[in-house]
């Protein structure tokens, strides 16, 4: 089955949130003849989206006409903020997480699950400079920085920026064996993969 992997971006959004996931599913479609992810962007309303530090970049769809996600993704950033006063995306956010296969954070995106609710009672994570921000949204969660990012089975968050990528790779590894992620990490040479043998 080829999955809809849904990438939320914003104003504001940290770059490697969102193309570091973005990458590592693509990548594996890619090695797979198109039949692992079929990975995508959306935005609230359509033209172009500019990310942190300038970054442009124009979304697929828009929340309306998304395909429904099998995976969301939720990326953080400083433009995270602005959306937790938005009701109507939270809840967006909280009634596709009801449908989809697993929801997935990155560093602030947390924010965002934990406004919609979907935190409560879970072991979560965000970027390290946002962690009592998390701690007063989801009051009842585990928050837990130890780990790089925890799984709760359908939800999922990652810690800062690049735990995105080894969240992703997990994700991949959980639905399609481990083989196929640690074919991805050689491919984008990410991890052990790009460190020189010593012998």
């Amino acid at each position: 089955m080829r999955r809809n992997t849904a990438i939320l971006i914003f104003d504001d959004v940290e770059v490697l949130d969102f193309a570091g996931p973005f990458e590592v599913f693509a990548v594996t479609d890619q090695l797979h003849e198109h039949t692992a992810w079929n990975t995508f962007t959306i935005a609230e309303s359509p033209g172009t989206v500019r990310a942190v530090n300038g970054l442009k970049i124009v979304p697929d769809h828009t929340l309306e006409s998304t395909p429904p996600p099998d995976v969301l993704v939720v990326p953080g950033g400083f433009g995270t903020r602005a959306l937790l006063k938005r009701p109507a995306l939270i809840e967006w956010i909280r009634t596709r997480a009801q449908r989809a296969e697993i929801v997935m954070s990155v560093c602030t995106g947390a924010l965002l699950l934990a406004k919609a609710g979907l935190l409560d009672g879970l072991r979560a994570t965000t970027h390290h400079g946002a962690l009592d921000l998390l701690r007063e949204l989801a009051p009842v969660a585990a928050i837990d920085p130890s780990q790089r990012f925890h799984d709760n089975g359908k939800i999922l968050t990652a810690a800062g920026i690049s735990a995105g990528i080894d969240c992703s790779l997990h994700v991949v590894a959980r639905l399609l064996g481990s083989a196929v992620a640690e074919q991805t990490m050689r491919h984008m040479e990410y991890g052990r993969f790009a460190q020189p043998d010593p012998t």
